[in-house]
């Protein structure tokens, strides 16, 4: 094997970067701290309240603000310094776990309270992932991109199987007030490594996007790209249905096993355990099977947890199921955050990851508080079968809607643009900007030119176009008319520094089938408004021709 190859397959290889390898081990740390806060938070509900539902809303609240939060966040991701919006995030939640700590401090214990700084917390967490996420293409160079993703998920889950266990040991021998302590303490590490750090970020010569063109903009690139919603689509419902396991762990070792802290924080090493082997090997099964087998094997593995739990009450066979489920979990997501990282170009990856997310969390949010309440209205072996028979049809809707084996992306852009001469002193936000081109296409060409334009929509959809038709002239049949809407005219410029070298192939393949004595003509056309009448006004067409 050639190192080139070597480097590709390596789960460590984007470990020799430095500024990955500096923030990726500053994450760890306060991942860790995390992650002893999650146990000391769901055994303190599961002590102060009675309601198995507050139990399972303490992780529910963590995971709502990036399902109402995330369309927001990415835009922002996207249009800022994605270094400065991870620092905020991690600085909001290094503040949530300061105030768990002042609170228990003052003997503060109230179950909505901790839900509202769990929340906060969760904020936090939904400002920042998307951002660092985002930025390892800016980081890293693209094929690197599939590892880097896993690495996250096996290092959150390597802490994972470190990090309960040790929560619940210091939970058990101090108490939450000082897990809530070091958590906060534990946040330093990432800080200081963002402040240290600062990478290359290619900028656009373009005036920054407005929010609302950017959330739509973000919106309509995610409805128009098949693989991105079969992959939403997929990750709502398996984060819904695998999301029992972590849940409703708290009550299995409570009521099943009849453990303490000490227990539920092996169990969940046992899960750690899993997810960090099959992180070693995913590089590995990646060459063996395709994407789509790795995450039914996937939901495989996390089914098989979530029913061995439903009939066991040994401590030693619930901790190696749920290595099970750990291998799934990492599995599972690290392929789905794969193939939305490779099916997004730069300029958008921020806000495919936000709406991701969002549904991802949304569907974890969400299952949390059903199979919460699954086992407060009838069971809990009931609530873990049923999440485990619901897993194995994510598995099935394979058939359906199946995850792609993307290997790189073709969506960058090309970079180049002359923007064509205007006869009108247009500012960048002028507009709304109307493009027509009209083409003259012989009878025999009309089936390969109609292919063709279907590309091209979907081309210039996915970049910014808004309402683009395709018209034919009833008198003059060979005369076809494409037009679109931009906002402003930096939108025009924008659609086009955004279009792919295969995008603008289109335009020469467009240029054979037209007639040779009528080439494509495009008018460029802004709309003004002039008073007819009182209270009245008509748009008055500008025209400019490319």
């Amino acid at each position: 094997m050639t190192s080139a190859a070597t480097e590709h397959t390596s789960l460590f290889a984007p470990l020799e970067n430095r500024t990955f390898r500096s923030i990726f081990l500053g994450s760890q740390i306060s991942s860790l701290g995390w992650l002893m806060q999650t146990v000391a938070l769901g055994w303190l509900m599961a002590t102060v309240s009675t309601s198995d539902v507050m139990v399972a809303l303490v992780q529910a609240s963590s995971t709502l603000p990036a399902f109402f939060l995330a369309v927001f966040v990415g835009a922002i991701a996207d249009n800022y310094s994605r270094r400065m919006v991870m620092i905020v995030g991690r600085s909001l939640m290094m503040a949530a776990a300061a105030m768990l700590t002042i609170i228990m401090a003052f003997g503060i214990t109230d179950p909505w309270l901790i839900l509202a700084f769990s929340f906060l917390d969760g904020c936090g967490i939904a400002l920042s992932d998307p951002a660092w996420r985002a930025s390892l293409g800016d980081i890293l160079e693209r094929r690197h991109l599939p590892t880097a993703v896993t690495l996250l998920n096996v290092g959150f889950n390597t802490v994972r199987s470190v990090g309960p266990a040790l929560g619940g040991i210091i939970v058990a021998a101090f108490g939450p007030l000082v897990t809530f302590a070091l958590t906060t303490l534990s946040f330093i590490a990432p800080l200081t490594a963002l402040w240290r750090n600062n990478w290359k970020v290619q900028r656009s010569t373009l005036p920054r996007e407005a929010l609302r063109t950017a959330i739509y903009d973000g919106l309509r690139f995610t409805a128009i790209s098949s693989e991105i919603k079969s992959t939403i689509v997929r990750g709502t419902l398996f984060g819904f249905a695998a999301t029992s396991t972590l849940a409703l762990l708290p009550l299995v070792a409570r009521d099943v096993v009849k453990g303490g802290p000490i227990s539920y924080g092996i169990m969940m090493g046992g899960f750690g355990a899993g997810a960090l082997l099959a992180g070693l090997i995913n590089p590995k099964l990646r060459r063996l099977l395709t994407q789509e087998w790795m995450v039914v094997l996937a939901c495989i593995g996390c089914a098989v947890c979530e029913i061995s739990l439903a009939f066991t009450s040994s401590l030693a066979v619930a901790t190696f199921c749920l290595a099970f489920g750990g291998a799934g979990w990492v599995t599972a997501w690290s392929g789905l955050g794969v193939n939305v990282q490779l099916a997004s170009p730069r300029w958008i990856v921020g806000r495919t990851i936000s709406i991701y997310s969002a549904f991802t969390y949304g569907g974890i949010a969400a299952g949390s508080w059903f199979w919460g309440t699954i086992v407060q209205n009838y069971s809990l072996p009931l609530a873990l079968g049923w999440s485990g028979a619901a897993t194995l049809v994510v598995a099935a809707l394979g058939l359906k809607l199946p995850i792609s084996d993307r290997s790189e992306s073709e969506l960058e852009p090309s970079g180049s643009f002359s923007p064509p001469a205007v006869a009108l002193d247009l500012k960048p936000r002028s507009g709304p900007i109307l493009v027509t081109t009209e083409y003259v296409i012989a009878d025999g060409n009309v089936d390969w030119f109609l292919e063709i334009m279907q590309k091209r929509r979907y081309a210039q959809s996915r970049v910014g176009a808004r309402q683009w038709t395709l018209t034919r002239n009833v008198q003059e049949p060979t005369r076809w008319l494409e037009t679109f809407r931009t906002p402003t005219w930096t939108d025009y410029h924008r659609l086009h520094h955004r279009l792919t070298e295969a995008d603008k192939d289109l335009d020469q393949e467009l240029l054979k089938l037209t007639l040779a004595t009528h080439p494509p003509r495009t008018s460029i056309l802004i709309e003004r408004h002039a008073r007819t009448g009182a209270g009245s006004s008509a748009p008055v067409p500008y025209v400019s021709h490319k």
